[in-house]
């Protein structure tokens, strides 16, 4: 709005937007205005000055009130009439007209300046008359062509005040740089939150693009240009701050924190606004019950989600704390205010001051960044910073305090960011541990501890594995599977892996054996002359020892590896993504990859055994052939099907977990987890045929012969039937278990 224009102005507010030579010099003034709203620096005055002496000198004038107002509002290297007469010399050549006298008076003033009206009348005998009448009063109106073009100072928006498209109906929050208003913004009928700052930069557009269920929605962004200010415009969330839990938590003793204690901020928050309570819902039930860890875990997950969803998209917070984590009625946290900016050298403030509680969040690379003589850049920080600070954040909140005493550092810039470096710089042997409730999860310390690795390289390097570390701490099952309690016959599996692969392969191999040996001593062998059965039994003897020994190199071989990583693991060693990987897939085929080496060398005895003894000169009937060769298969289904649940059981319930704990679960996992369920299905068919196929193949033999084998058809059939229900048990518990993985690797996006 343009203001009348006080006495002696050269632009009046009657000016006809019909005449030609104004609307010439408010194009100047135009271009020079919005010249001045894109640059960070003053653009040069004398290049928007026109060539016409019709408009040159009314043009100046306006020009220098627009770049007086500029200067002085912004606090940008702000100038006196004096040093532009110095600068512009065909200032000289005619008094200064007093309505640009008039602005400078007042800009010096509303910039917080010392200017006294004798000052100006003595400076300025000429118009002394003249100026004694228009700074008699303290009422400023604005003489500029377009008053506009003066940034509107944040300290003067009100509630009730309509600013662009958008009624501001309460004021939400306030920083150094920024207000935020509950607003109703009139073109779609809708309540928003609308950030108002000064337009001193270009806010990325990749924030309007960023659509998570834990990120507050940015709608769009007004740049006001011609009024010096950003419009950003986002989702309303009513439920309060986590800094409103915060400082519940720290009135609250520890044994009474729970879930319940978030829902009851928010319900106090929406009554402070004068909302309604939200029924009851799943999600507010779910968070009611939980104890108070997992509720840290509970909203953490979902924080470290947005990080990584927002890594993605190239985005980084940067800013991370409990001010800037919003609630929804319902409890769920989204992130909001994304990737301030700054530098090391910040203008007019001290790093210190300017960025103030935000400090104690940051990660050492970060403190670096504003360090005054570090030469650290904002280019140098990634995901794993804000990880860090939200790890900082969740600390807080489980215990009461910060991981790092920062409150007693005291001193000037260098000297407090000096201290806080120090202070991270040590080992995560280092924290307050004491500090940590003493229900608190191993994952839960697990997944806040590594955040806080003074290096990047150790700590998480994704959002999306420290979510899964935070998804353990929810899930009684995985947690129990990843963290087993002490004593556990887990953890004590894990260094006796040779063992216990021995026993699960060796004791089914060494039963089938026997019954392989006596059905065909009864059927087969018995019926041969005496060199026959001699060679016979020589060449089974041989082939047994010979298979038996390649099986025992093969699953030596298999899991060696797994066991070297384990045990270093065990140590402290940390392993890569990629090692981690690799460990979890081959722990995952270790099974199969077991038992189809048994199978494959009871398939070669089944031929190889038969083949020597017709070699050697003695003679075998078709039928003979045929009865050894299905023994056989009996025999390494039974080696297959039973060993198959005991290995893998070991392998997915005592060392899967245990790779878990540095690394995270990726597509390629969740679908290898699949295909072992898959495969349990076939093999839990294999384990219910064996029984089946012992009594039909008892349907052949002849009558004659069947007293001969009763026995090992009797044992055969009845530990089967034995060895089936304990393998469906186990492939029960196997289900359960790999639904658990399965679970931290794909943890619902949704509340």
């Amino acid at each position: 709005m343009v203001h009348p224009a006080v006495p002696g102005a050269t632009v009046g507010s009657d000016r006809s937007p019909a005449d030609a030579r104004d609307n010439r010099v408010a194009a100047v003034v135009e271009q020079f205005a919005r010249a001045w709203a894109e640059a960070d620096t003053p653009p040069d005055l004398p290049a928007f000055l026109p060539d016409s002496p019709a408009i040159r000198r009314v043009s100046l004038i306006e020009l220098i009130k627009v770049d007086l107002a500029n200067r002085w509002s912004r606090g940008t290297a702000p100038k006196r009439l004096a040093e532009y007469v110095d600068d512009l010399p065909e200032l000289r050549t005619w008094p200064l007209p007093p309505d640009l006298i008039y602005e400078e008076f007042h800009m010096r003033r509303r910039a917080g300046s010392s200017a006294q009206v004798a000052e100006y009348t003595a400076a300025y005998p000429a118009q002394a008359e003249q100026l004694s009448e228009m700074l008699a009063t303290d009422d400023y109106r604005s003489t500029l062509m377009t008053a506009s073009v003066v940034p509107t100072k944040l300290d003067d928006l009100e509630v009730g005040q309509t600013i662009d498209d958008f009624d501001l109906m309460t004021e939400l929050g306030r920083g150094g740089f920024a207000r935020v208003f509950l607003a109703r913004q009139r073109s779609m009928q809708r309540l928003v939150a609308v950030k108002i700052s000064q337009d001193k930069g270009t806010e990325p557009q990749t924030l309007a693009q960023l659509d998570h269920d834990y990120i507050v929605r940015v709608f769009d962004q007004h740049v006001l240009e011609s009024r010096g200010l950003r419009l950003l415009y986002m989702q309303y969330v009513p439920g309060g701050t986590l800094f409103d839990v915060l400082e519940r938590v720290r009135v609250t003793p520890a044994a009474q924190r729970s879930g319940r204690l978030v829902l009851d901020v928010i319900d106090s928050v929406l009554a402070g606004k004068g909302e309604i309570r939200p029924a009851e819902s799943q999600t507010r039930a779910r968070l009611a019950a939980l104890p108070w860890p997992e509720t840290i875990a509970w909203l953490g997950r979902r924080l470290a989600e947005a990080l990584d969803y927002a890594g993605h998209a190239g985005v980084l917070h940067r800013d991370i704390k409990p001010a800037n984590v919003l609630l929804t009625a319902e409890g769920i946290p989204k992130l909001a205010d994304f990737n301030i900016s700054f530098s090391g050298n910040v203008s007019g403030d001290s790093p210190v001051a300017y960025f103030g509680g935000s400090l104690a969040y940051m990660s050492p690379e970060q403190l670096s960044v504003v360090h005054p003589d570090r030469e650290g850049t904002a280019a140098d920080l990634d995901t794993r910073s804000d990880l860090y600070a939200l790890a900082v954040m969740l600390w807080e909140l489980l215990t009461g305090r910060k991981p790092f005493e920062d409150d007693a550092v005291t001193g000037g810039d260098r000297t407090t960011l000096d201290a806080m470096l120090e202070r991270r710089s040590h080992s995560p042997r280092a924290l307050p541990y004491q500090d940590l409730p003493r229900d608190c999860p191993e994952s839960l310390q697990r997944a806040l501890v590594r955040a806080l690795d003074p290096e990047p390289d150790q700590r998480w390097q994704s959002g999306a594995e420290m979510a899964q570390q935070l998804e353990v701490s929810l899930d009684p099952r995985a947690r129990d599977l990843v963290d087993p309690p002490p004593g556990s016959w887990r953890l004590q599996a894990r260094w006796l892996m040779h063992p216990i692969m021995a026993l699960a392969v060796g004791v089914p191999n060494v039963l089938a054996i026997w019954y392989s040996h006596n059905h065909n001593r009864a059927l087969i062998i018995s019926k041969l002359a005496e060199p026959a059965r001699q060679r016979f039994d020589q060449v089974a003897l041989i082939t047994y020892i010979l298979c038996f020994l390649i099986g025992v190199v093969v699953t030596v071989a298999l899991s060696s590896r797994l066991w070297l990583i384990s045990w270093r693991m065990g140590r402290g060693r940390t392993y890569d993504a990629d090692t981690l990987a690799r460990a979890r897939a081959s722990t995952l085929q270790l099974g199969m990859r077991t038992m189809l080496t048994c199978f494959a060398l009871w398939v070669i005895s089944g031929v190889v055994v038969p083949i020597s003894v017709q070699a050697t000169g003695n003679h075998l009937t078709a039928e003979s052939y045929v009865h050894y060769f299905i023994t056989q298969i009996v025999c390494g289904g039974i080696a297959m099907a039973y060993p198959y649940f005991m290995v893998t059981g070991f392998a997915v319930r005592s060392l899967y977990p245990m790779f878990l704990q540095q690394g995270g679960l990726g597509p390629e996992d969740a679908r290898r987890l699949r295909q072992l369920d898959s495969r349990s299905t076939f093999f839990l068919a294999t384990a219910a045929a064996v029984p089946l196929l012992g009594v039909a193949g008892a349907t052949f033999i002849p009558a004659a012969d069947i007293p001969a084998v009763i026995v090992p058809l009797r044992v055969l059939c009845i530990g089967s039937a034995l060895a089936f229900a304990a393998t469906y048990w186990l492939s029960r518990t196997l289900e359960k278990d790999l639904s658990a993985f399965e679970r931290i690797g794909t943890p619902p996006s949704s509340a």
